[in-house]
């Protein structure tokens, strides 16, 4: 008897060690698709920054590029840290 209940404890632990490694598995590959999609939206933004400030004024451009990804970056962290601490809450 004793021993049936440590076999049901491990197919259970097996169980949710599975649902976790598809739960990883999962965020890994967005993860990934996210990063992908950073990079390409990175090249655009760099080519209209290109655009913009042509050859001579390459310079002002490219310190334009970092103010402007460094103030969205810092946007989107704080709403995603708003969001996470309004879920914890509720929680």
């Amino acid at each position: 008897m004793a021993k049936e209940i440590k076999i049901e404890k491990i197919q259970k632990n097996v169980q949710e060690i599975r649902k976790e490694f598809k739960k990883q598995t999962a965020n890994l590959i967005l993860n990934g698709f996210s990063f992908v999609a950073a990079l390409a939206w990175n090249e655009a933004v760099k080519s209209l920054f290109e655009f913009i400030f042509p050859k001579k004024g390459e310079l002002i451009g490219k310190f334009s590029y970092a103010i402007l990804a460094t103030f969205l970056v810092v946007l989107v962290s704080r709403s995603l840290k708003r969001l996470s601490d309004e879920e914890a809450q509720e929680s």
